[in-house]
């Protein structure tokens, strides 16, 4: 049998799965991501990337809150975007039946391969696991991908606040949409 190489090798392989705790070479790899994400413009609230120390106990910290669930995107193995899971704390009943999708992204190098719809589906699953019967997300007015994305997949906009974020010196729209998981 003969190896495949260059143009005729297979293509990269994508998944999504959930972190329960990360190793130090997906802590690098999720670092790198987060920093290239942020540079390009995504960056799920930052707008400078942030030294290593910052995002390493960011990334930590988020495996550590109950409320909060972890899924990572990974090309060919290496974790390249990540998504959030996150439910309302326990003492909020009236809203245990919502969570919201945040602080998605996917490094620009390793867009094109669906992982953004994936994450969002894995997301979805999890939520649904859970009991959870919409789920809320919000995203700048600026990232029309991801807006195309999250309407080609069924989310509802429901709002706009026109002064969402502030990038350069500028207010940035953002836009609020949620989708019915469950009646």
């Amino acid at each position: 049998m003969t190896e495949l190489a260059g143009p005729e090798a297979a293509p990269p392989v994508a998944t999504v799965e959930r972190a329960f705790s990360l190793s130090e070479s997906d802590l690098a790899d999720l670092c790198e991501a987060a920093d290239a994400a942020i540079i390009e413009g995504g960056g799920f609230g930052w707008v400078r990337p942030q030294p290593r120390p910052v995002l390493e106990a960011y990334f930590r910290g988020v495996c550590l809150v109950p409320e909060r669930s972890l899924f990572l995107a990974r090309l060919d193995g290496a974790v390249v975007g990540s998504a959030q899971l996150l439910r309302p704390p326990r003492n909020n009943e009236a809203q245990a039946f919502a969570a919201t999708l945040t602080h998605a992204f996917v490094a620009p190098y390793a867009r094109g391969h669906g992982l953004a719809r994936a994450l969002t589906l894995r997301v979805e699953e999890a939520a649904l696991a859970l009991g959870v019967k919409v789920l809320n997300l919000d995203v700048r007015a600026t990232q029309a991908a991801a807006i195309a994305l999250y309407e080609s997949l069924g989310y509802q906009r429901w709002g706009l606040h026109p002064a969402y974020a502030r990038v350069g010196g500028q207010d940035v729209a953002g836009l609020f949409y949620y989708k019915r998981l469950a009646d």
